[in-house]
C-alpha cells in the first residue's frame, strides 16, 4: 500500500471484482496536496484496463482542505492535470456522518466532472454499474 506518511494518509487502488470500476480507498487526513497522486495512479490504471468509472472510498478519510484549496483542487488539479480522465464517472463514498467532503462534490461538479457523493456503498455501486 503506497503511503504518504508525513501527511498520515494511506491508499490502495484496485479494480472491482467485476472489472467495471476502479476502487481508490483512502485512509487518514486528505487534502489537495495528498490526494492528487492517488487520483493520477487510479486514472492510469483505469486507462490501462479500459475502465471509465471510479469508486473513491473516503469512509476512513477526513478532508482537511479549506474552501479555497477545494476549489483549486477541482478547477486546477483535476481539470488541468494530464492523466486525469475528465469524462470518468466517479462515485465518492463517505461515512454517513462525515460532511468534510460535501463541498468538494459541489466544486467538482461545477467544474464539469461527473462526480456524485454517496453515504451508502450499494447506492454508489448501483450508480457506477447502471450508467
Amino acid at each position: 500500500m503506497p503511503s504518504l506518511k508525513r501527511f498520515n494518509m494511506k491508499y490502495t487502488i484496485t479494480p472491482s471484482t467485476d472489472g467495471k470500476y476502479i476502487i481508490l480507498k483512502v485512509k487518514g487526513e486528505i487534502n489537495r496536496e495528498t490526494v492528487l497522486q492517488p487520483n493520477l495512479e487510479a486514472h492510469a490504471l483505469a486507462k490501462k484496463l479500459g475502465i471509465k468509472r471510479h469508486l473513491v472510498d473516503v469512509t476512513e478519510a477526513k478532508n482537511t482542505d479549506s474552501i479555497l484549496h477545494s476549489y483549486e483542487f477541482a478547477y486546477d488539479d483535476m481539470i488541468n492535470t494530464k492523466g486525469i480522465d475528465k469524462n470518468a464517472i466517479v462515485a465518492i463514498l463517505v461515512s454517513p456522518t462525515d460532511i468534510s467532503h460535501d463541498f468538494i462534490e459541489t466544486v467538482l461538479r461545477n467544474a464539469g466532472l461527473h462526480v456524485k457523493l454517496f453515504r451508502d456503498l450499494n447506492a454508489a455501486k448501483l450508480f457506477l454499474t447502471n450508467k
